[in-house]
């Protein structure tokens, strides 16, 4: 039978870890801001906005520290089994994916800046649809880890395939604005690589959505199709 003492260490590691993915819920509210900022400043040809993306990942970089050094206090002090210990590793791996969605804000804030220095090649309608299709995955993967819902997480993963999609479109359109003119060469490059861009940020999203499959039932779906039977826990 549980003691007491037994007891309150086990409320206090659901606290942690509760606080932990609360710390997580916010860098991915602050890395999914940033794409959109710089989504935002691209389409409405806001230079500083632009310039504000490119200097402003310093909370984003803070938190991944913090959420490093709050996963593995929990890994050393607590020594966690089964669906705890392969919930603090996916924090660990899910962190990790949205420090990187910061640093790719702010590749789409820098090929905003080039783009800018040119006349418009178009109006941009399939570039905000990719990033909110991109920023709605990563919110909806982050909610699947806190609910630990495998449900949502394989709605994340089934998107994945629009958003390539959208990117082959952009791809396609900006390659006959660059074989009409050759003045827009360079500034459709700059287009392109912010739907490459958009198109990461998707992979981290499907990322996460993939660690939560595997942080609630221990099926690695990574190389696989996400209804493979489970593997023993």
């Amino acid at each position: 039978m549980p003691t007491e003492s037994n007891a309150r260490v086990v409320r206090h590691f659901q606290q942690d870890l509760g606080e932990l993915k609360e710390r997580l819920l916010a860098m991915g509210g602050l890395a999914e801001d940033r794409v959109h900022a710089a989504v935002k400043a691209l389409v409405e040809r806001d230079l500083p906005a632009v310039q504000a993306v490119l200097t402003g990942d310093g909370p984003i970089n803070q938190l991944h520290i913090e959420i490093d050094s709050r996963a593995f206090t929990l890994l050393a002090l607590q020594q966690p089994m089964a669906i705890d210990l392969r919930a603090i590793v996916a924090a660990l791996k899910i962190n990790t994916d949205l420090e990187r969605v910061g640093d790719l804000a702010v590749n789409i804030a820098e090929a905003s800046g080039r783009y800018l220095q040119h006349p418009p090649v178009k109006r941009l309608i399939d570039l905000p649809r990719m990033a909110d299709l991109a920023e709605s995955m990563l919110r909806d993967a982050l909610d699947a880890f806190v609910r630990r819902d495998v449900t949502l997480a394989q709605t994340v993963l089934e998107c994945d395939d629009l958003l390539d999609s959208l990117k082959n479109q952009i791809f396609r359109e900006l390659l006959t604005h660059m074989l009409e003119s050759p003045s827009k060469i360079e500034p459709s490059l700059d287009l392109i690589l912010v739907s490459r861009h958009l198109e990461r940020i998707g992979d981290h999203a499907t990322n996460i959505a993939e660690d939560v499959i595997f942080m609630v039932s221990a099926r690695d779906v990574r190389h696989m199709s996400a209804d493979a039977p489970p593997a023993v826990q």
